[in-house]
């Protein structure tokens, strides 16, 4: 055998070129298995290419590494033979390690397959050096050169399966496992020369050996690695752009599923709107047609929210519907639905064994939502109205289903709010009516169909008349409908603010044309109501009219319930401490019925009460009503207060009243309300008392 020896600077890049290939490898593994498709076939066949020719560089500068006695000659075709070996085997790696599993059975085959290619590739590159005679091996190096290249694999493949996918140290992990997996293909390789032992006969048989081996290593070392760093630096650019378009996906789902929860849920609630009600509707239905189950609608709304938005603005009404949401939702199982249409209107869909579930449900949430609220610095009372419809028998589809509890609810307002009830048939036809009154309503203004009566107010006993109180009525298809009629559907909708202001501005008008008569001394009372009473610009539209009709603020009574005073006594000082500082009267309606607080009664600027006429009615000497208006009489001398007495049907009444103390009456018995015209055609000297008992209209 003839002496040889190995050149260190290619060595060290044969070792280079084993590490970078095996990054190569690596790295393409995990672009192919994060692509699909014809995109992952591309990186499959790119990746083996790069990682086949990385892996025979480093063969081939290996054996140029080898310095012998002898120039060297390769067969083209031979080593071409090798290269393609090369690629076939980094082929096949790239795809089992891309495979969803890697059982240990499949393992030990590819490393089998995938180690015998390499070697294959080795000893096959070796067999290209033309020589004569030929390389004699030691079978026991050659044996551990497959041992080693087979292991090498095993590693190769396993590593690079488990290293495939984005984590965050994934690339440091990836260089120490191309560390790991080149220095293994380099010491298959070192091995597998060791095993050939050149006779010292040994000549070469190239035709041509006028290149240089080193002149060829570093060609191959330059073109390998342009290869490889060409690979690396696409495979990079790309997994930058597709991180960016992952980024992109991500922005555009979550931008997708914001569309989804406007679209579908309330923005201010975040509970589902009608249009995802509606398909939780058509489940339920679904589900209960099957005989599954059956369901009940609730038709939930609060009492005295519009007061509180009026009052204390959007703002803390919008978070007044949140904790009332908290509060609903509290009490709600998974598999309810509570829906939000719109204001202060909910919709709760849940599954019953019985229409009893649904009553007790709804009995919870009205006791629920009447425990006070604290928003912000406030202290809000509201209460629910709540209507029931149940499936089967109160609706064949959604829209039914839902009317029916529409109207149950609308019956439960009707009927005293702050409680439940459940459909009944006869409740559409009462809908019906309260919809195309509260329409007609709306109109009433503009077609001129409201009307003022005025109740004359005596001075006690006998008069004279020293004023009159208006009374609203409404002539409707030739039907004179009482207050008691059409104004708590005016309270609801709100429809009573423009009614009140044309009620005030009828009222002064009337009364300069009275004062314009001769009847100077005269005065007018006006009722209002607590929606306009919690008007902000109250003070400002009653000073407009008194102006705008030029008649003295002093013969404007305006008449406040006792309870509308209470609700918040502090604004209520200061809005009727402003009307009296102008010149305008304020007197405490209903007197008795609201519990006022004596503290704040003192305080109210207002100069008369007037008593509810439910303590009139039965009034007899030694009675408790006696007692109690004997007292309100009392408290009126007592503060400087007029007093008067409404409802006065009786001779008896009027002269227990006088002897009382009372100031000013007011009954059928003494006048009923008449038309504007009915007290022109009326002579002075016919206001005399009624001794006939007229039904209260």
């Amino acid at each position: 055998m003839f002496s040889s020896n190995y050149n260190n600077v290619l060595v060290m890049f044969s070792f280079i070129v084993a590490m970078l290939a095996s990054y190569t490898a690596l790295d393409m593994a995990g672009r192919v298995a994060t692509t699909e498709g014809k995109a992952s076939r591309l990186w499959l066949s790119g990746g083996a290419i790069a990682m086949g020719i990385g892996i025979w560089s480093m063969h081939f500068i290996g054996m140029l590494a080898f310095n012998s006695a002898m120039p060297m000659g390769y067969d083209p075709v031979i080593t071409l033979l090798s290269m393609v070996i090369a690629i076939i085997s980094s082929v096949f790696a790239l795809w089992l390690v891309c495979l969803p599993n890697l059982p240990t059975g499949r393992l030990l085959a590819g490393a089998l397959l995938m180690g015998g290619g390499i070697s294959a590739m080795h000893y096959t590159g070796m067999a290209a050096m033309l020589m004569m005679p030929p390389i004699v091996y030691d079978y026991w190096w050659v044996a551990l050169s497959v041992v080693v290249a087979i292991v090498a694999s095993g590693a190769a493949l396993w590593m690079a399966f488990h290293l495939r996918q984005q984590s965050p140290n994934v690339r440091l992990l990836r260089i120490s496992a191309a560390v790991i997996m080149g220095t293994a293909i380099v010491g298959m390789h070192y091995i597998g020369m060791a095993a050939a032992q050149f006779p010292m006969d040994s000549h070469s048989m190239a035709a041509f050996s006028g290149v240089d081996n080193n002149w060829l290593a570093l060609l191959v070392i330059v073109v390998t690695l342009a290869i490889l760093a060409i690979t690396l630096i696409i495979s990079i650019l790309d997994g930058r752009m597709q991180a960016r378009t992952s980024i992109l996906a991500s922005s555009l789902a979550q931008a997708n599923r914001e569309l989804t929860q406007l679209a579908l849920h309330d923005n201010l609630t975040r509970l589902p709107n009608r249009l995802l009600l509606e398909d939780r509707l058509s489940q339920a239905f679904q589900k209960a047609s099957r005989g599954e189950s059956q369901f009940a609608v609730l038709f939930l709304d609060l009492d005295g929210f519009k007061a509180v938005n009026d009052a204390f603005g959007h703002h803390i009404g919008d978070q007044l519907l949140i904790s009332v949401t908290e509060r609903l939702q509290s009490q709600l199982r998974a598999t309810d639905t509570l829906a939000r249409l719109g204001g202060d209107e909910f919709i709760l869909l849940v599954e019953i064994t019985e229409p009893g579930d649904a009553s007790q449900l709804a009995d919870r949430l009205v006791h629920l939502i009447a425990r006070p609220f604290y928003v912000s610095r406030y202290e809000l009372l509201v209460s629910a109205s709540v209507g029931i419809a149940v499936y089967p028998g109160d609706g064949e589809n959604e829209r039914e289903l839902m009317l029916n509890a529409d109207a149950a609810m609308y019956h439960t307002k009707n009927s005293g709010r702050n409680g439940h009830s459940f459909f009944q048939p006869s409740m559409n036809a009462n809908a019906q009516n309260q919809l195309q009154m509260l329409n007609d309503l709306r109109l009433a203004i503009e077609h001129h169909e409201l009307r003022l009566h005025y109740q004359p107010k005596f001075i006690a006993p006998y008069g004279p008349v020293c004023g009159f109180e208006a009374l609203l009525r409404w002539e409707r298809n030739g039907t004179t409908l009482s207050p008691d009629v059409f104004l708590p559907l005016a309270e609801k909708t709100g429809l009573i603010i423009p009614i009140g202001e044309w009620v005030l501005n009828e009222a002064c008008r009337q009364l300069r044309e009275w004062h314009l008569a001769g009847h100077t001394n005269w005065t007018v009372a006006v009722n209002l109501s607590t929606l306009q009473f919690e008007q902000a610009n109250l003070v400002e539209m009653v000073i407009d009219t008194v102006e705008r009709h030029q008649i003295p603020p002093e013969m404007l009574t305006l008449e406040v319930t006792e309870t509308t005073a209470m609700r918040n006594p502090d604004v209520s000082v200061e809005i009727l401490e402003r009307l009296t500082k102008y010149g305008v009267k304020a007197s405490i309606d209903d007197f008795g019925t609201g519990y006022s607080s004596l503290l704040y009664l003192k305080r109210l600027p207002a100069s008369e009460l007037k008593i509810d006429g439910a303590f009139i009615n039965d009034l007899i000497a030694g009675s408790e009503d006696a007692s109690i208006v004997s007292a309100i009489i009392a408290l009126g001398q007592t503060l400087n207060l007029k007093v008067v007495a409404e409802g006065v049907e009786t001779t008896q009444q009027q002269d227990f009243l006088t002897q009382l103390g009372c100031d000013t009456l007011q009954g059928y018995l003494l006048g009923r309300p008449m038309t504007p015209q009915q007290i022109a055609q009326h002579p002075d000297s016919d206001w005399e008392p009624r001794l006939n008992i007229i039904d209260k209209v």
